[in-house]
């Protein structure tokens, strides 16, 4: 009767054991996260701090990977060549209403422009180009990342605010963030956006002063969020949170005065660029703001996509709320807290 027990007691952990060592030869979960503009983008970098990411290798490997702006990536989520996208409130509207990608979801913030006491970006004129107002840029022709892009709509926001058609008065060309100086100055175009670490070139300051400034135009402007489709949260939810958990530690790092100095390091060592182009900003009030928790201003990001309607980017009324899950970054970071 003993060995009875024994036995129907060892089929009984039998199924227990065998999911337990499936699960450690389970391959860990492949996240790839896009990023625009280094180091600004902190998907560059984000476990350049070696020890900050303590479940990577374990239960998700991870990629940094490259896209000159948010549009892009929302064709990379439609064919599974990234499992995260950094969309702005622009490419999150687009990925919905023109992609059909309804089963995307908001899973956390990077970092939100125009937050008031910290930095925000410049669209800049030459000192001498004769532009003081938006109106001025009739005829004229000016520089933009990416059609479509949160910086974009912000720029074609204020050119229907001063009357302009963005399609009748005057040229938009696109071009990277890293080609808008040589384009400024070159004089191939009057107007150009700057964003970190661009904006704070000290030639680029000798000779341009901003026209207006994003948060002139569409007040606190969310232009990196974290988006991941609802399919993939639901299949890789536990290595999600890691994932999360291990970001939010690399954002806590990055922003705590006490490593600035290292931070900088890392960030000119990427860039390839010196200390001193990073270390009078990077990541202080100078720079965007970075939440601890990786909680998003809805409220903004709702804005901004009514903003978006208004100048003709959306095909109709977005509700934000509708994409939203938050509840894995709130998950990793009560782990933290």
């Amino acid at each position: 009767m003993r060995n009875s027990r024994h036995l129907l007691a060892g089929l009984l952990i039998l199924p227990l054991v065998l999911c337990s060592a499936a699960a450690s030869r389970a391959e860990p979960v492949k996240i790839r996260l896009a990023w625009v503009v280094p180091v600004a983008n902190l998907s560059s970098i984000l476990f350049a701090k070696e020890g900050v990411a303590k479940h990577l290798g374990q239960s998700y490997q991870f990629e940094a990977v490259r896209f000159q702006g948010t549009p892009p990536m929302i064709t990379a989520l439609a064919t599974g060549d990234l499992e995260i996208a950094l969309l702005a409130y622009s490419t999150l509207g687009l990925a919905v209403q023109n992609a059909g990608l309804d089963d995307i979801r908001i899973i956390a913030d990077e970092a939100p422009d125009g937050v008031p006491g910290y930095f925000t970006m410049n669209f800049m004129v030459l000192n001498d180009s004769g532009i003081k107002t938006v109106a001025d840029l009739k005829g004229k022709v000016i520089a933009t990342n990416s059609a479509g892009s949160g910086v974009d709509i912000a720029a074609r926001s204020m050119l229907a605010k001063a009357g302009l058609d963005d399609k009748k008065d005057l040229t938009i060309v696109e071009t990277g963030f890293a080609n808008m100086k040589a384009m400024l100055l070159e004089r191939k175009v009057v107007f150009a956006p700057f964003v970190r670490p661009f904006s704070e070139d000290p030639e680029l300051r000798a000779v341009s002063h901003p026209l207006f400034t994003l948060r002139d135009a569409m007040g606190i402007t969310n232009l990196a969020m974290l988006v991941a489709r609802s399919g993939f949260i639901a299949k890789n939810r536990p290595a999600m949170v890691d994932f999360l958990e291990d970001y939010l530690r690399a954002v806590r790092w990055y922003t705590d005065p006490a490593n600035h100095a290292e931070a900088v390091a890392i960030a000119a060592n990427f860039a390839k660029l010196p200390p001193a182009a990073f270390d009078g900003w990077l990541f202080t009030k100078k720079d965007s703001y970075r939440d601890p928790n990786g909680i998003p201003n809805l409220a903004a990001v709702q804005s901004n996509v009514d903003t978006q309607l208004q100048v003709g980017f959306l095909k109709a009324k977005l509700d934000v709320s509708k994409y939203v899950d938050l509840s894995l970054v709130e998950d990793a970071a009560k782990r933290l807290n």
